[in-house]
C-alpha cells in the first residue's frame, strides 16, 4: 500500500519545528576570539525566585525514585565558531574560533540521592526550544532506564530562546521568574555549541559548587532529540573534535540537514545537504529515527562503522503518547495554560503509542557501555514509510519490536494535520481495529489503517489471535527475539509480556 503523501506531515514542515528554536535568538557582536583551553566554568546556587522552584522541575516525586533535582547556574566566556575550509557531506568538518562572550546559564540535575546507586554515567540534554521554552524530550522518552539504572541526567539550557525568549507567550527563563534567573546571560546561538561544552566541563570539574554532589563521573553522554539533534549534529562533527567534552553522543530524530554552526536559520542553506556524521571521531554516536522522521532524513543514511550506529523504529513518532503523557504534568507545572500544545483537530486520530521508550531505554543503555569501551550495538534495517503493509498499514523495514511484529491496532508516524496546529504532526497516529467504527475510519488521509485506495478492512483481532494464550504466546516469543536482537532490553520485555497477559486480547 502507497501511502498518499496528501495533507500528511510534510518534509518542509519537519525542518521547520526542528530548527524553529533559532527563531527570535539575538546574536551577539563576537569580540576577537581568545586562543588556549577556557577556565572552569563558575558554578553557583540560584536565588529561590518567585516560584521556589526551577523551571521544568519535575512534577512527579523523583523521591519515590531515589532521585533529588536540583539546579545550578555556570557561568564563563564562551566561544563562537566558524567554518574552516570546505564543508561536504561526510561530516568531517573543521571550525575555527571566531569570536568571545560572557554566558551564564543553568543546570537541571537530576541524580541518586544515594551515591552508592549512582552507575557512573551521566546523560547531558540539550533542552529542546522547538515550542518557545525549555523541554526535556530525551528524559521522558528515557525516564524508565535513567531512573532504574543509577545515571544522573542534566538538562541543559544552551540556547538562547530557551533563557531569554522568543515568539512564545513565557519569554525564557528570564521572563518566566526574573528574580531567580534575571541575571543569566546568552550572547546568541553562535556561542550555544560552547556554552554546552563549557556544561559539560563543569560537571567534571566545577569552579565552585559540584552539581552532581561529588559523584564521581565514569562517561558523560551528550544527548538531544529534534531540534536539539540537529545541533547536536553539528556538535559531533565539528565541536567534539575541538572540545573533546563527551564520551558518546545520542542523536535522535535529526534531519537530514544539521543546524548551521552560526546559529543563524537562514544559513541552514549554506549546510551540506545531506548532513552525515563523521565516522573517524574516537567516541561512538549512536543516530535513532522514528518513522516520523525518515521521509526527512533518509537522505543523510550511511553505512553503519565501529563509531556510528543507526536504528530506524517501526510504528514510532517523533513526539508520542508516552512522552506526551510523562511531560505535560511536568511542563504544566512550570508554563501552565502556556505550555506548547499539539493542537490536534477535534475527532482526529488519537496519538502513537508505540515502542519508541522501549527502543531508546535500550539504546541508552547500549551507547553507555559502548562509550566505556564495550561492544557496538547492534545495526538496524531501513525503515520504509512508503512500502507498508496493505493488511495492517504498518510501515515495513526497519528495527520492528513486539508492538509491531504482533500488532493489535496501526502505528504509525504520520498522520493527518487538516485543521491542525504545527506540533500536532509530531505526535503520529494509532488506530485501534474495532470493525472500522471510529470516527476517522473513512479510508482516506485521516485514516492511519487504510490511508489509500483500494479500500481495506480493519484486521480482525479474533481471527488474527484465536485464543488468549495465543496472544500471549506470540508477544513472549517476539519479545524474547527482540532482546536476542539487541533492540529490546529484559526488564522491557517482561513488561510487554505482563501487559500482555493483563489484556483481553485474543478469542
Amino acid at each position: 500500500m502507497l501511502a498518499r503523501p496528501l495533507r500528511r506531515f510534510l518534509t518542509a514542515t519537519a525542518l521547520g519545528v526542528l530548527f524553529c528554536g533559532l527563531l527570535g535568538t539575538p546574536q551577539a557582536t563576537p569580540a576577537a576570539a581568545s586562543p588556549g583551553v577556557a577556565a572552569s566554568p563558575a558554578v553557583t546556587v540560584p536565588p529561590a525566585g518567585s516560584h521556589g522552584f526551577p523551571f521544568l522541575a519535575a512534577a512527579e516525586d523523583l523521591g519515590s525514585f531515589g532521585y533529588t533535582e536540583s539546579e545550578y547556574f555556570f557561568s564563563g566566556t564562551a566561544t563562537s565558531y566558524a567554518k574552516s575550509g570546505l564543508w561536504t557531506p561526510d561530516g568531517r568538518w573543521n571550525v575555527r574560533a571566531s569570536g568571545t562572550a560572557a554566558y551564564k546559564s543553568r543546570l537541571l540535575v537530576r541524580r541518586p540521592a544515594d551515591p552508592a546507586k549512582f552507575n557512573g554515567t551521566v546523560v547531558v540534554e540539550w533542552l529542546n526550544v522547538s515550542g518557545q521554552l525549555d523541554l526535556s524530550p530525551d528524559y521522558w522518552f528515557e525516564r524508565d532506564e535513567l531512573l532504574r539504572q543509577g545515571y544522573a541526567w542534566v538538562g541543559v539550557s544552551a540556547q538562547a530562546v530557551g533563557v531569554n525568549g522568543g515568539l512564545g507567550e513565557i519569554k525564557g527563563l528570564k521572563g518566566w521568574d526574573p528574580a531567580r534567573y534575571g541575571s543569566l546571560v546568552h550572547p546568541g546561538d553562535a556561542f550555544a555549541y560552547d556554552i554546552f561544552s563549557r556544561a559539560g566541563q563543569a560537571l567534571r570539574s566545577p569552579d565552585g559548587p559540584d552539581p552532581l554532589g561529588g559523584l564521581p563521573v565514569r562517561t558523560l553522554l551528550a544527548d538531544g532529540e529534534s531540534q536539539s539533534a540537529g545541533f547536536m549534529t553539528t556538535y559531533v562533527n565539528a565541536v567534539q573534535p575541538v572540545s573533546r567534552v563527551y564520551d558518546g553522543f545520542m542523536v535522535h530524530s535529526n534531519s537530514a540537514v544539521a543546524a548551521p554552526i552560526s546559529g543563524v536559520l537562514g544559513d541552514t542553506l549554506l549546510m551540506p545537504n545531506p548532513s552525515r556524521i563523521r565516522t573517524d571521531l574516537p567516541v561512538p554516536t549512536f543516530v535513532v529515527l522514528t518513522e516520523t522522521d525518515v521521509p526527512g532524513a533518509a537522505t543523510a543514511r550511511q553505512p553503519d562503522t565501529d563509531s556510528v550506529v543507526h536504528w530506524e523504529l517501526a510504528g514510532t513518532a517523533h513526539g508520542d503518547q508516552w512522552a506526551f503523557d510523562l511531560g505535560e504534568s511536568t511542563v504544566r507545572k512550570s508554563a501552565g495554560q502556556a505550555a506548547p500544545s499539539p493542537d490536534c483537530a477535534a475527532g482526529s486520530a488519537p496519538f502513537n503509542d508505540g515502542p519508541g521508550h522501549w527502543a531508546m531505554n535500550a539504546a541508552l543503555r547500549h551507547l553507555a557501555g559502548w562509550a566505556r569501551g564495550g561492544a557496538r550495538p547492534p545495526s538496524g534495517r531501513p525503515l520504509s514509510t512508503v512500502l507498508r503493509d496493505p493488511a495492517t498499514g504498518l510501515a515495513t523495514g526497519g528495527v520492528r519490536l513486539p508492538d509491531v511484529t504482533v500488532p493489535t491496532r496501526t502505528l504509525t508516524g504520520l498522520r493527518d494535520t487538516t485543521g491542525s496546529g504545527v506540533f500536532c504532526g509530531l505526535y503520529g497516529a494509532r488506530d485501534p481495529w474495532n470493525g472500522d467504527a471510529d470516527a476517522w475510519d473513512r479510508h482516506h488521509d485521516g485514516d492511519p489503517s487504510d490511508p489509500s485506495f483500494p479500500v481495506t478492512a480493519e484486521p480482525v483481532l479474533s481471527r488474527l489471535y484465536p485464543t488468549h494464550a495465543d496472544y500471549v504466546g506470540k508477544v513472549s516469543t517476539a519479545a524474547q527475539a527482540s532482546v536476542d536482537a539487541g533492540y529490546l532490553l529484559p526488564e522491557d520485555a517482561t513488561a510487554i509480556v505482563a501487559a500482555a497477559r493483563d489484556s483481553g486480547i485474543g478469542g
